[in-house]
């Protein structure tokens, strides 16, 4: 009787789980094979998993569509204003300066490193493909300067920027996963850069050791001109203005977390709780973005004195940019719920739980979501998918996980099952990944030295990360 009705239970689950698989087939199918944008590819899966999942018919349209709008509602306006922020800081020579700050403060004999801390930081606020375009003539011109070797410089400028663009937000991908979590942005802010640090310390070991044995020249990029001369000093903002729009919203944000931490156990009339009053809204993150947004919008007209027509069209540019990444987002949004509407996590608690029923938790959740996370990236080639799709089947597996003050079983914060997804999905970055062809393309390589070089190190470079993550979840839980 017992065997009988574990072997009903198990059937029950293969609906579910059948209902995932083609989702998922569907949007590797699209990205891959037909070429079609990410977001057509996911809404297109939502609405699919919505007819499929049980409800009444008249609504299953109409949940993706309120779904794809909650997700807007949470993210869009960070993300559009990261946008900017990031334009900006590139048309004033901001980002410019804040390259030079450390390239002084640490020396050209460790060009290295300020190369990697400088990706690390402007990675932050601007996108990955941007900061690789900003950095990659100073590592040519550093290299000419030092004579230190040209991979040693790409690589360590290129993992500084991957690794922050996956575990901070206001990057898209992490954004929307502390979003999707209910992880306050102030603690994904801290625990992302928390893991980032002793990460990037490690692979920078690794790359060093990596260019001893593979040595690649400095090439002339195809198809590109003659390279640009990098402007004088006194035609670059200063340090502090320039600095200023990356970390404002960093500080208020954290400070609006920390203070709001030692608040709930204040009394109401407390000073702590006053100050608490102020920092709930300017460590808001859409406040807070729109501040740094206006300083770097205040730092682009004083420097570059744009007409107000030009100034409006460097922002549309950048709201356009912004535009598609929110699209992508949203929609991830809708198919991570259409996936809970589905029952695809009860169907996965199912496989994974003891004979007793006991659902999945513990150390194991980390490893299985950064498998997840991995498998995607590793065969769409987006590493904002991947966050996106394993984040919504993480949210459907593990109970109470993205209900906000809910009590989820893990033995550790949420936040930690954050960052595995954010590694996991850099891992196994290869030609189906628009930021290997960058790497491969602006640095000169072919596509096999990219492959040794670019994929190893940022492979490498995510299973580190998912140890300290590990270490991190053991003896820091935060619970």
């Amino acid at each position: 009787m017992l065997a009988t009705a574990n072997t009903t239970q198990a059937l029950s689950y293969w609906g579910p789980l059948a209902i995932l698989a083609l989702a998922i087939l569907v949007i590797v199918g699209m990205i891959i094979v037909l070429r079609v944008h990410a977001f057509i590819a996911l809404i297109s899966a939502a609405i699919l998993v919505s007819l499929l999942a049980p409800g009444e018919s008249a609504s299953k349209i109409n949940r993706v569509a309120v779904e794809f709008g909650t997700t807007a509602g949470k993210i869009g306006i960070v993300i559009a204003l990261a946008a900017v922020i990031g334009r900006c800081l590139i048309d004033s020579g901001a980002a410019d300066r804040v390259v030079r700050m450390f390239m002084r403060l640490l020396g050209q004999d460790r060009a290295p490193i300020s190369l990697m801390t400088s990706g690390f930081v402007l990675s932050i606020p601007v996108f990955f493909d941007t900061v690789f375009y900003l950095l990659m003539p100073l590592a040519r011109s550093m290299h000419r300067r030092t004579g230190q070797k040209y991979l040693l410089l790409i690589l360590a400028m290129g993992a500084g920027a991957s690794i922050t663009h996956s575990l901070v937000p206001p990057t898209p991908g992490p954004l929307y996963i502390a979003s999707e979590f209910a992880i306050d942005f102030g603690t994904m802010i801290m625990i992302g850069l928390a893991v980032a640090i002793p990460t990037a310390v490690i692979i920078l070991f690794f790359i060093r050791r990596l260019t001893k044995y593979i040595d690649i020249p400095m090439r002339a990029i195809e198809g590109a001109g003659p390279e640009p001369e990098p402007l004088a000093d006194d035609q670059l903002p200063g340090l502090f203005v320039s600095i200023l729009p990356i970390l404002l919203p960093v500080f208020l944000i954290s400070a609006n977390t920390i203070v709001s931490s030692i608040a709930k156990t204040a009394s109401q009339t407390s000073s702590i709780h006053r100050l608490f009053q102020i920092t709930s809204i300017l460590g808001d993150a859409n406040l807070a973005m729109l501040l740094s947004a206006a300083i770097a919008l205040a730092v682009l007209w004083k420097q570059r004195r744009p007409s107000r027509i030009e100034l409006a069209r460097i922002v549309e540019t950048a709201l356009m940019s912004g535009g598609v990444i929110i699209l992508i987002t949203s929609s991830g949004g809708a198919f991570g719920a259409m996936l809970r509407e589905a029952r695809i996590g009860q169907a996965i608690q199912g496989l994974f739980s003891d004979e007793t029923g006991q659902a999945l938790s513990g150390l194991k959740v980390i490893f299985l979501a950064f498998f997840i996370a991995f498998l995607l990236k590793f065969a769409q080639g987006s590493s904002t998918v991947s966050m996106l799709t394993t984040s919504g089947m993480m949210v459907a597996l593990i109970p109470g996980l993205g209900v906000p003050d809910a009590q989820v079983n893990l033995g550790y914060h949420p936040v930690y099952l954050a960052t595995a997804i954010g590694f996991g999905a850099q891992c196994g970055n290869w030609m189906n990944d628009s930021g290997f062809w960058i790497f491969a393309k602006m640095g000169g390589l072919t596509e096999v030295e990219a492959l040794k070089t670019w994929t190893v190190t940022v492979s490498l470079l995510s299973v580190i990360g998912l140890f300290v993550t590990v270490l991190f979840a053991t003896f820091l839980p935060l619970i």
